[in-house]
């Protein structure tokens, strides 16, 4: 017993010394005092109020940099629209643009940049989508002032529309960047008006999660895929009312277009955006000619996979190997097919050399070649494969 009485008191000895040994201060020749100041008091008043400290932090950085260099030529584009009202209180469409009562609201928002200023023009990008079925569009700047604005062209198939608006409101312009350049990794700030305009400027940052992304997209809205959109991905929080505005590094300059994300209760983080480099070449035709001119072998489609076996047997009468393809609905009087004689139930299964699945290849195929070219185009009629040569040619149409 008398043991272990010993052992605990030199235990607490040697503890003791180790305590001691750990402290910064040494006794003998720095003597604590009861004065000594040891954390500094929060500043109050002399009534005794907390106050806001006089110390000022002045905090930059490459991405406040970033966003200075952008921040003033990104605008909030609202889609105003003629709509009649309901005698309970409400808004809703209406297709008499003469129906008393009739007004027009604001019926969405997106966002934009000013890119360009020509003599007494501005110019402006955005979505497409974000312009779509638009009366008449207002552009919001920062500092709260709206102008109206002309649609000067818009497509379907990339998304993209441009503006015009009196340069006379412009004081910044956005710079584009190289989007081939981009480094996987790197900072991507997005800056627009999520939700709409009471948070017009809002900025948003985060890094390229990935470049060359192919995305499926539904341009007509009949739940069914028919193009697929080359984009860079990004975690910067996009949330509707960002489409249309600029994605940028940390340059400050335009990489991207945010249009999309996808949205889950299980996703975070995953938005896309049309990359600068396409995107230019799709903005400089709409500014000069009002409409992306493509080439066209004027036919309406259906994927083969559309249809049932039982009809790919009895009508079509396929081949049971065949599996992939594009089934011809309808032929357009005087186009580049009707010419070379293709029919209604013939199922294109080749273009120009390459292998078409489905319509979105057979698109990504006919826009990869220009309007003129002659292109040899493989097909099944009643069973027998056959070919022909046709010449593409160009159209308002939005048939392929």
């Amino acid at each position: 017993m008398k043991n272990n009485i010993y052992k605990t008191l030199l235990a607490l000895s040697l503890s003791g010394a180790l305590l001691a040994g750990c402290d910064v201060t040494d006794p003998q020749t720095e003597p604590e005092t009861e004065d000594e100041e040891i954390v500094e008091d929060t500043p109050v008043t002399e009534e005794g109020d907390v106050q806001i400290s006089e110390v000022r932090v002045d905090v930059t950085s490459d991405i406040t940099d970033a966003v200075q260099e952008v921040d003033e030529a990104v605008v909030s584009i609202i889609n105003m629209q003629h709509v009649g009202q309901n005698p309970y209180g409400w808004y809703e469409g209406s297709q008499d643009a003469d129906a008393e009562g009739e007004d027009l609201q604001q019926v969405g928002t997106g966002s934009g940049a000013v890119y360009k200023v020509d003599g007494d023009t501005a110019y402006i990008f955005t979505n497409n989508h974000v312009v779509d079925g638009s009366d008449a569009i207002e552009v919001l700047f920062k500092d709260g002032s709206r102008v109206e604005a002309s649609i000067v062209g818009a497509d379907l198939w990339t998304d993209l529309a441009v503006l015009a608006i009196d340069s006379e409101s412009v004081s910044a312009t956005a710079e584009f960047g190289d989007s081939e350049n981009l480094t996987v990794g790197e900072p991507a700030i997005a800056i627009g008006s999520p939700l709409g305009t009471n948070f017009a400027s809002s900025v948003t940052s985060g890094i390229i999660s990935a470049t060359g992304r192919t995305v499926p997209v539904d341009t007509n809205m009949d739940g069914e895929n028919d193009w697929e959109m080359t984009a860079i991905q990004t975690d910067a929080a996009i949330n509707p009312g960002n489409s249309g505005g600029p994605l940028v590094n940390i340059a400050g300059q335009v990489v991207g277009i945010n249009s999309m994300k996808i949205s889950s209760s299980t996703i975070e983080g995953m938005g896309f955006a049309i990359p600068s480099n396409d995107a230019l070449d799709i903005i400089n035709q709409l500014e000069q000619d009002g409409e992306v001119i493509r080439p066209v072998i004027g036919v309406a489609m259906v994927d083969l996979s559309m249809v049932s076996p039982q009809q790919q047997k009895a009508i079509l009468n396929l081949p049971e190997d065949v599996t992939g393809g594009v089934v011809i609905a309808e032929v357009q009087p005087n186009s580049s097919a009707d010419e070379a004689g293709l029919e209604s139930n013939d199922v294109i299964v080749s273009f120009n050399g390459e292998e078409v699945a489905n319509g979105i290849e057979l698109r990504q195929e006919i826009y990869d070649t220009e309007i003129g070219d002659e292109v040899e185009i493989e097909f099944y009629r009643d069973g027998e494969l056959q070919s022909v040569t046709l010449t593409l040619q160009s159209t308002e149409e939005q048939n392929i």
